[in-house]
């Protein structure tokens, strides 16, 4: 069934809407780093001094400058690995619109509840510090466990995608607290569904496609799981 959910969602992967999700969350997350990485850039420099003096060496000048850039590497190596992370947090805000047009095209169903905008933020922002702060803790295992940290890295982000997903997509349909039960009834395929979409987080990219993708699939899986009426190629989920 999951693999069955993942090539259904990637064959709807042209559809009008998905690029819509998909461009919208990339913008949003290219504003946010450069946002964040400029108010980064500019506290590290309104709380370091703008010389240094060394002993036998005399006065630095430059220091403050060197404190500056070297701020800004950091921060722009650091983006590039929250980048997935946070275009997944900020795209799910809008993957309604994703689970909406694959339920369109392949199950004959009521509207879904919305979801109100204002829930959608709240939850947005619990899934990105979630996942941050998870991605980070996580440094210290893998270098801990160095041999094992691309299976680390996957189990990880395959709980946390899968979970997140599994709940949003849900919610359209038994509400928040009927999507925790489900989602706890079937762990182990969500995680497993979670881990396929975490294995290309580290391809560049492509990973940015992974909040669709695992949006659609789950959408699919969820479906699958309790049995909706589906029509042409998922017919096979009655």
């Amino acid at each position: 069934m999951i693999l069955t959910s993942f090539f259904a969602a990637l064959g709807q992967i042209g559809d009008p809407r998905f690029r819509r999700v998909l461009l919208l969350g990339i913008a949003l997350t290219i504003a946010l780093l450069i946002a964040a990485t400029s108010g980064f850039v500019w506290l590290i420099g309104i709380l370091t001094a703008d010389t240094l003096t060394v002993p036998w060496i005399g006065e630095i000048t430059w220091f403050g400058d060197i404190i500056t850039w070297g701020s800004f590497f950091l921060f722009f190596i650091l983006s590039i690995f929250l980048m997935m992370p946070v275009a997944s947090a900020i795209t799910s805000m809008f993957l309604d619109e994703v689970a909406q047009a694959v339920e369109d095209r392949h199950y004959d169903l009521p509207p879904p509840t919305k979801v109100p905008f204002g829930d959608a933020v709240v939850d947005t922002v619990n899934f990105l510090g979630v996942l941050i702060a998870a991605n980070i803790l996580a440094l210290i295992v893998y270098a801990i466990f160095l041999p094992a940290a691309v299976f680390i890295f996957w189990a990880l982000n395959g709980y946390l995608l899968g979970r997140e997903y599994f709940t949003l997509v849900a919610m359209r349909r038994v509400g928040r607290t009927g999507a925790k039960e489900l989602r706890k009834k079937h762990s182990g395929t969500i995680w497993l569904a979670g881990i396929l979409m975490a294995i290309p987080l580290s391809v560049p990219l492509i990973n940015l496609l992974i909040p669709i993708v695992g949006a659609a699939t789950f959408t699919h899986l969820y479906h699958g799981l309790t049995g909706a009426a589906g029509r042409g190629r998922t017919s096979s989920y009655r």
